[in-house]
Order: C-alpha cells, then sequence, then structure tokens
C-alpha cells in the first residue's frame, strides 16, 4: 500500500515511522523547514526504550507525483485547508483519507472537498511531543492507532488498510464503531485542554486547588451535554473511565493545547472549544464554563 504521511511532527512523525519501519510505501509530505530538518539529521524517535533514527522518504507539495492509496492527515487543525490543497493531486479514484485531527470539524470538510465515501475515521491516543532539535519524544509507551469506517461498514477497502496497519509496531483497533470513539476522544481532549489552559496548569495542580475538582466536572458534564445532543450515544462506562482518568490527582495531565499555549504558539481554540460552543447553541444548551475558556482563549491568540 502506498501511503502518505500529511505532516510530520509528533504524531505523524511517530505513527509514519514505525509504518515505514514495518516494510509500507511511506512518504512524509511536509514543509520547507522540516523537509530540511528531516534531510540533515534523518527522523529521531526518542522512545522509552531508547534512541532510533531512520531516513525518510520526503515529499514537498510542489514534487507530489502519482496517487496515494492512503493519505493519513496529521496537522493541525488550523492547517487543514492549506493541506487539502497540498494532497488534491496525490487523490486518486481509489485513495481513502484518515485525518487524525482534533475534534469533529474536519471531518464534514474533508468530505466537502474530497467526497464522503473518501474519508475514514482515525485517531489515536499517544503522549509526544517534538524536541527542540526536531525529534519526535515518545514520554510514555502508549502508542494507539484507532481507525475504520464512519458509517460502522467495514468493507475491502477498509480491509486493505488494517493489514496495512495492524503490524506496524503500535497498538492498532480496528473499529466498527469509530464515530463514538471520535467524541469520546473529544471529551477527553477538550476537557483536559478546557481546565489546563483555563488554570493555567496541569490536572494535578488543578485537582489539588479549591474548586479545582469541581471546575473540572463542570466542564466535563457541560461538553458531554453538547456531544450527546451531536448524536453521541453515550456510553457509560466509557465515559466513566475518562472522568476517572481526569480525575485522578496523582497523574498530572496537561493537553496538547496547553502546551501550545505556552510555548506562545498558535492553538487549536476554535477547533476544540469553539466548535462545541457552536454545537451547544444549535441544541440551546448553557454552557458558561465552555464560554469562559473560549473567551480566555480568544484573547490569548489576540495578544500572540
Amino acid at each position: 500500500m502506498r501511503i502518505l504521511m500529511a505532516g510530520a511532527g509528533a504524531t505523524g512523525g511517530y505513527f509514519g515511522a514505525r509504518l515505514a519501519q514495518a516494510g509500507q510505501d511511506v512518504t512524509f509530505l511536509v514543509r520547507e523547514r522540516r523537509y530540511q530538518q528531516l534531510q540533515a539529521s534523518g527522523l529521531v524517535l526518542q522512545t522509552p526504550q531508547g534512541t532510533e533514527t531512520l531516513q525518510p522518504q520526503l515529499a514537498r507539495a510542489s514534487s507530489l507525483t502519482g496517487h496515494y492509496d492512503l493519505i493519513i492527515v496529521t496537522v493541525k487543525s488550523f492547517a487543514l485547508d492549506q493541506v487539502m490543497e497540498d494532497i488534491a493531486p496525490a487523490v486518486g479514484p481509489e485513495t481513502l483519507i484518515m485525518p487524525i485531527l482534533n475534534g469533529l470539524r474536519h471531518i464534514a470538510t474533508l468530505q466537502q472537498r474530497f467526497g464522503e465515501d473518501k474519508v475514514i475515521g482515525g485517531l489515536c491516543k499517544i503522549n509526544a511531543t517534538l524536541g527542540d532539535n526536531g525529534e519526535v519524544i515518545q514520554m510514555t509507551p502508549l502508542h494507539q492507532l484507532y481507525y475504520g469506517a464512519l458509517d460502522g461498514h467495514n468493507d475491502a477497502r477498509l480491509q486493505r488498510v488494517d493489514a496495512a496497519l495492524r503490524d506496524c509496531q503500535v497498538d492498532t483497533r480496528f473499529s466498527d464503531n469509530i464515530m463514538d470513539e471520535l467524541w469520546e476522544k473529544w471529551l477527553l481532549l477538550s476537557t483536559l485542554g478546557a481546565v489546563c489552559c483555563l488554570a493555567r496548569g496541569n490536572t494535578q495542580q488543578i485537582l489539588t486547588s479549591r474548586g479545582g475538582e469541581a471546575l473540572l466536572q463542570g466542564v466535563f458534564s457541560e461538553i458531554l451535554s453538547v456531544i450527546t445532543a451531536e448524536g453521541y450515544q453515550t456510553r457509560p462506562a466509557a465515559t466513566a473511565r475518562i472522568l476517572e482518568l481526569l480525575s485522578d490527582p496523582a497523574t498530572p495531565m496537561t493537553s496538547s493545547m496547553y502546551r501550545d499555549l505556552i510555548q506562545g504558539f498558535d492553538i487549536e481554540a476554535d477547533q476544540v472549544i469553539g466548535d462545541l460552543l457552536l454545537r451547544a447553541k444549535r441544541h440551546s444548551l448553557a454552557t458558561p464554563l465552555l464560554n469562559a475558556v473560549d473567551v480566555n482563549l480568544q484573547v490569548y491568540l489576540q495578544q500572540r
């Protein structure tokens, strides 16, 4: 299977590297600065097991040739419009596009551009970041990759995707209910991002502060009410596990949005929080805590 990895940051770099190491034909579509960095130093993975370096196949948008069987999109959501332009020449009649982005707005955006039949569901669970020299740093052994047809019908095309991905040295989950997985990932990451960005700290600091537990539970409840109104078929055991994970004061957690914020980077405010508020308004739901978070993030973006 010919695979194009759109992006070679922490997510794309890690999972693309594992696919390449497993013998898959993987090309990384990257911007000029990242292209030069990877050409000079290779793609470096720092994992709990040690350091690995590989020489990846690289492409710039201007040099893409031929169609790909699978395009995995791993950029930040605010870069999606440009990436759609970049990957368009690589999309052929049989191409499938698997976005691994935060939130859900990107699915409709990709479907409108390339067609509903081309977009499949995907998400990952990994604690990873880029180091100062562009190395991919996997902070814990967690490395799960979920994928499946958005309508739950995993036909022969999806079976081919599974055959390519399942042996790539990561924990793969071929799901026949990927939409619920996507809703639950959004519930987790948006709660985590909201409380960390609003309080400017990790969950341990928040939960051990006066009112911190109530803040986290309140944000969680508002988000759960929104996604349920939008079509999430609540799985009580799954949502209870998410809340339990977030509420453990012994385990300090932060979100990628919070880490970007404290470094002064652009953040996915509209895609992670703003879109929830739009959906809440559609159902006349009161979400005062989410509104406070959104105002906080908008002010941050104005001040950058």
